[in-house]
């Protein structure tokens, strides 16, 4: 049995200058975990597959396809393939969301 907790998985660089960490990575599947503190969001980005995303902790607004809704913690959300998506956290507290991309990108050098 593998274990990870989200605190020691190591950061990962991205292209949105926020908090990432890979939590699980096979050829079937990436699983992250971002963090947003109060104020940040990602750049309005597009993914090859579809991405899962669950909201473990705080308020964010999320964004799929030019629609956005805000969310709270156990909120999940699917955001098909090469479909436009964001996420920002306009709240006072962190933001924690679980993504999970299916299947793995092949292109592993962008991480979200």
């Amino acid at each position: 049995m593998k274990t990870i907790h989200y605190s020691q998985a190591e950061a990962k660089q991205n292209p949105h200058g926020v908090d990432v960490k890979r939590l699980h990575s096979c050829e079937h599947a990436d699983v992250m975990h971002i963090l947003l503190h109060p104020g940040q969001q990602l750049k309005r980005h597009i993914t090859p597959v579809d991405a899962i995303f669950y909201v473990l902790e705080g308020t964010g607004i999320v964004e799929v396809g030019g629609e956005e809704q805000e969310v709270s913690k156990d909120t999940l959300i699917d955001s098909p393939a090469k479909i436009p998506h964001c996420w920002y956290n306009k709240s006072n507290n962190i933001l924690r969301v679980l993504v999970i991309k299916v299947p793995r990108p092949q292109n592993q050098t962008k991480l979200l």
